[in-house]
């Protein structure tokens, strides 16, 4: 049985030949899809295809509940190679990804869902897909959470008042899968530009202007003191020239930086010894070998300060010479995560959407403060913001990208995907 709540059946129910679905997360997009795949393929000879920004995750997203749910209409068992499903009606139903969209060329289509829009490349439909649908008189679907200003933003903007389009908006709450509960929660992970991308379906641009716009001096400023009832962190960027770090501490779910190391033309080496040096006092102040949780950066096991030995085997090896001063535990990846998940993990700790400030800087941190207030997105030749921080100055960056390697850690977004689960916190 088919079951669409309110606003999916706005959208189901609209007769215009394009439809646009800006929707938030777990509104319940994919089994609208779903549900407008078996409408459209149900017909002799009709074909709807589903295209996901990539093959994989037309497999992973869609591939099983749309199995389950045209099951008792199958024509034949469906084709797992070409996930290709018959139906007994005569009609085809086809996933497909986007990521070489010129191997989509030649079939006519009667209907077209394109998922995650702001993520395909646009030439995928203006080059390939519209073309498909012109000797059938085909429609088509797009749907998708806003990806900041681009070309998903730029087309449903660009068609309101023409005829044969129709644009929706719903956010999650109108969705009425997710308990308000869980959206109240989710205020206190995010910042307030994911959440209302995230959630509220709002076009956010997370690239542009400064980086770290969370930051104010008024809130996230302020002395920190030391207590040796918690555990100690150190966070490093293995840049050389100034080699960086944040020392810190952990409560709960607040986030306390105690001081910063900035060493100009240094090494991996010089960066133990210096942080040695100023936790002298705080080992004093404490009843035993003090935990230290260590972070960094994870090209550190691949990058070599000597001829035989990763920045992370140095930093290893110089504590194991004192046990007992420190009980070590390394917090590191595998890799980096993407630089915007990073940023957006920090802005939302330095403010999140229900307006907590939950990391405090002590005034001495001079370099990690300019950082947040100095730091600002690269553009291209055109003038257009890239999701990459601009690195330019050589001064910028190094302390707040060492902090945030500790937060993406410890207070990471994880997206799961897929069509009964689509969370970002």
């Amino acid at each position: 049985m088919i079951r669409l709540k309110p606003p999916q059946w706005a959208v189901f129910g609209c007769d215009a030949r394009f439809r646009i679905l800006v929707a938030g997360r777990r509104f319940g997009k994919t089994y609208l899809a779903m549900v407008e795949l078996c409408r459209a393929a149900w017909g002799p000879g009709r074909l709807a295809w589903y295209v996901a920004p990539t093959y994989k995750q037309a497999k992973r997203i869609v591939w099983k509940p749309l199995k389950q749910m045209t099951r008792p209409y199958w024509a034949s068992k469906p084709n797992e190679t070409d996930l290709r499903i018959e139906l007994v009606s005569g009609g085809t139903i086809c996933l497909r990804g986007a990521d070489n969209y010129d191997s989509l060329r030649g079939d006519g289509l009667d209907f077209l869902i394109l998922d995650e829009y702001a993520s395909i490349a646009q030439e995928a439909w203006t080059e390939v897909l519209r073309p498909a649908l012109a000797d059938r008189q085909g429609r088509a679907l797009f749907i998708g959470t806003p990806r900041g200003y681009n070309h998903f933003y730029d087309l449903y903007q660009g068609v309101q008042g023409q005829p044969q389009w129709t644009t929706f908006q719903f956010t999650t709450e109108q969705g009425g899968n997710v308990p308000k509960q869980e959206l109240e929660s989710a205020t206190h992970e995010l910042d307030e530009r994911t959440y209302r991308q995230e959630f509220q379906a709002s076009f956010e641009n997370l690239t542009s202007g400064t980086v770290y716009y969370a930051f104010e001096r008024a809130g996230n400023v302020r002395e920190t003191i030391y207590d040796r009832r918690l555990a100690l962190f150190w966070a490093l960027d293995f840049n050389i020239n100034p080699m960086c770090s944040v020392l810190g501490q952990r409560d709960g779910e607040m986030v306390y930086i105690l001081d910063e190391l900035v060493l100009p033309d240094s090494d991996t080496v010089s960066a133990c010894e210096e942080f040695l040096e100023r936790t002298r006092v705080w080992v004093a102040q404490s009843y035993g070998p003090v935990q230290l949780n260590i972070y960094g950066d994870a090209t550190g096991d691949g990058r070599r300060s000597s001829a035989s030995r990763t920045d992370w085997q140095l930093v290893n090896e110089f504590f194991s010479r004192y046990r007992d001063r420190f009980t070590t535990s390394f917090q590191v990846g595998k890799s980096n995560p993407p630089v915007k998940d990073r940023v957006n993990c920090v802005n939302a700790v330095l403010r999140n959407q229900a307006g907590l400030r939950r990391l405090s800087v002590n005034p001495r941190c001079k370099e990690l403060i300019k950082d947040f207030e100095r730091a600002h997105w690269k553009m291209d030749p055109s003038g257009s913001m890239l999701a990459d921080v601009d690195k330019s100055d050589p001064a910028r960056t190094h302390v707040s990208d060492a902090l945030g390697y500790m937060i993406a850690k410890e207070f990471g977004m994880y997206p799961v995907f897929g069509y009964q689960s689509e969370r970002l916190f």
